[in-house]
């Protein structure tokens, strides 16, 4: 009887849906002389759009239907709503709920997320967290279940996430698949514990994502073979080239940190765009503030010659049809009635927003706000245990001499150089030197209180006094600092603990710039305007710590400690190059092999 039931209800709203597009019933609005993104032909189309029920019934070019709403568009380009094809949420330092409110009056109207950041650090309470905001949202968030929690066994994370501890999410509506499978040796080498995801994931069939970083050809086919059909770690044309060649999905990235999409553009052609789409991956609360994202990324991508409708085209159905999102990506009939109306195409400057047939923004203001976040758990608004640490915990020892394999940082991107370089070294310890622009970073595990530690050099930051520190350190998500000396670093680190996570600027032992990330020690529980304030702040002080920045400071670092991205990195367990696999001795011994 309740199947029966079901059915009829179904029945009878197909019945109401048929009438509506054959102008039979009273539609419920329509948005009138509108210049149409026609995402399959690649043309402008002049037509009312005919909406019922949150659906396109009809895109009217004769003027024959009615509504009991009608406004005029005056010919003004209307694209359907953007769509984010990877990205990870607490990267925005927000909750998905008030990350909605921040994206949806740039005209991003749906998200495909991975939580792996706060399921690294709180399991599946972090997961349910970010599954129950995003119910408040105003836009449509997605997830993908985190398929390395913790990314690798070099580290250590908050939890472990096996295949029967994803189970229960997969089922969920809102989840379409397996996040970016990072550990690729383990998938090459068939360990169990990777192929039990794999295999969850095909049992549901649903997407997996790929993070092929540095990959070669023949480990890209392992990948191929074992389902996984997506990359956004393309840094070249030639490598995005490879992946279409394979079969993959790219996902072009313009993040905070890593901004490839001027890069990868040559490699997308008329016959091939359909295998790209757009995505951040990461991105500031800041910059999404000022620039949107996908939006940025269309008009990037039209300002280097790219076709506006193919940009709108990548930005759209691609992302759509690669995570099987039926009904969005188009403004056509019996798709979900999600478009933007543009004051400016090349600049996607957007004039108002509708999700389901509601206009929600006009003029860059939301007309309507989420709910409040509920009640987080404890545990998870309590997550930081740094351990007390002194000068001595601090000292990187040399033994034979003084060349060191140092992390270089490669600005406006996530991957580093490995280097070896001559450093100064006093009664056999590292001293950092402002001059050559050699500074002390250290790892510290967070989630525990396990006592480890992993020191390093790195290049390139260019911090001219103080340090800086935060709980943002992908994936694993424990303590980063550097400094130019041991007593900011320090103190640096005893603010982290104090505010339970967050982004900390130290300067002559005092703190001169901080945001607060109670949650999990990745997102803050402030509005979006107060953060935006402490952000403000935060890089108001890292000017005074910092001469001349040309890339996101605290990004760049906040991917140094994760050991599946080229070429060197620093764990909670020691420095570790990604290449080989393996953990290596800062100290540069004769028996090492020079890189």
């Amino acid at each position: 009887m309740a199947r029966e039931g079901a059915v009829k209800m179904d029945i009878q709203k197909l019945k109401k849906q048929i009438d509506f597009s054959q102008n039979r019933v009273e539609a419920d609005f329509i948005l009138k002389n509108a210049n149409i993104a026609d995402v399959f032909s690649l043309c402008w189309r002049k037509a009312d759009i005919v909406v019922a029920n949150g659906m396109i019934v009809a895109l009217d070019e004769q003027e024959k239907f009615n509504a009991k709403s009608i406004e005029d568009a005056n010919g003004k380009y209307v694209v359907p709503g953007l769509i984010d094809a990877h990205i990870h949420i607490e990267s925005s330092m927000l909750p998905p709920s008030q990350f909605s409110e921040i994206l949806l009056p740039h005209g991003i109207t749906s998200v495909i997320s991975d939580p792996h950041e706060i399921v690294n650090v709180s399991g599946a309470k972090g997961m349910q967290f970010m599954l129950d905001d995003a119910k408040n949202a105003l836009m449509d968030i997605y997830y993908m279940l985190p398929s390395s929690v913790p990314s690798t066994s070099f580290e250590h994370a908050g939890a472990t996430m096996k295949a029967k501890d994803l189970a229960p999410f997969i089922q969920n509506e809102n989840v379409l698949g397996l996040a970016e499978v990072m550990d690729f040796p383990a998938v090459l080498n068939t360990d169990f514990d990777m192929l039990d995801k794999l295999s969850l994931a095909k049992q549901y069939n649903k997407v997996i994502d790929g993070h092929g970083a540095g990959l070669t050809d023949e480990q890209l086919r392992g990948y191929r073979a074992a389902g996984i059909r997506t990359d956004h770690e393309c840094v070249t044309a030639e490598e995005a080239r490879e992946r279409i060649k394979q079969g993959m999905y790219v996902l072009i990235r313009e993040g905070s940190a890593a901004k490839n999409l001027q890069d990868l553009l040559p490699a997308v052609t008329p016959i091939n765009a359909r295998r790209f789409a757009f995505c951040t991956d990461d991105k500031h609360l800041d910059e999404l503030m000022e620039e949107g994202s996908i939006n940025y990324a269309v008009s990037l991508a039209i300002k280097y010659g790219m076709n506006p409708l193919q940009a709108i085209q990548l930005a759209t159905i691609n992302a759509a049809e690669c995570y099987r999102l039926d009904g969005k990506g188009a403004i056509a009939e019996g798709y979900i009635a999600d478009f933007i109306m543009l004051d400016d195409l090349h600049k996607m400057k957007i004039a108002a927003v509708w999700k389901n047939g509601e206009k929600v923004v006009t003029d860059g203001s939301l007309l309507k706000t989420c709910k409040q976040t509920k009640e987080i758990d404890q545990t998870i608004l309590h997550s930081v245990n740094i351990p007390k640490l002194s000068k001595k915990d601090f000292e990187i020892r040399f033994n034979e001499g003084n060349r060191a394999n140092v992390i270089e940082i490669i600005p406006n991107q996530i991957i580093t150089k490995h280097v070896v370089k001559e450093v100064d070294v006093q009664n056999g310890v590292f001293i950092p030197s402002i001059e050559n622009d050699l500074l002390k970073i250290a790892v510290i595990e967070r989630h525990h209180s396990l006592g480890l530690k992993g020191l390093g050099i790195v290049h390139g930051l260019g911090l001219t006094k103080g340090a800086i520190a935060t709980t943002i350190a992908h994936d694993s998500h424990n303590a980063i600092v550097v400094g130019t000396n041991d007593e900011d670093m320090l103190t640096a680190l005893e603010a982290l603990q104090s505010m339970q996570g967050g982004l900390v600027v130290v300067e002559g032992g005092k703190v001169i710039g901080s945001l607060a990330l109670p949650i999990a020690g990745l997102m803050t529980t402030l509005s979006p305007e107060e953060a935006a304030i402490k952000i403000k702040e935060v890089h108001d002080a890292l000017n005074e710590v910092h001469h001349d920045i040309s890339f996101h400071l605290f990004l760049t670092v906040s991917f140094l400690s994760l050991p599946v991205i080229p070429e060197l990195k620093l764990t909670d367990t020691g420095l570790f190059d990604v290449k080989s696999f393996q953990h290596i001795p800062v100290e540069v011994v004769s028996k090492n092999t020079v890189v």
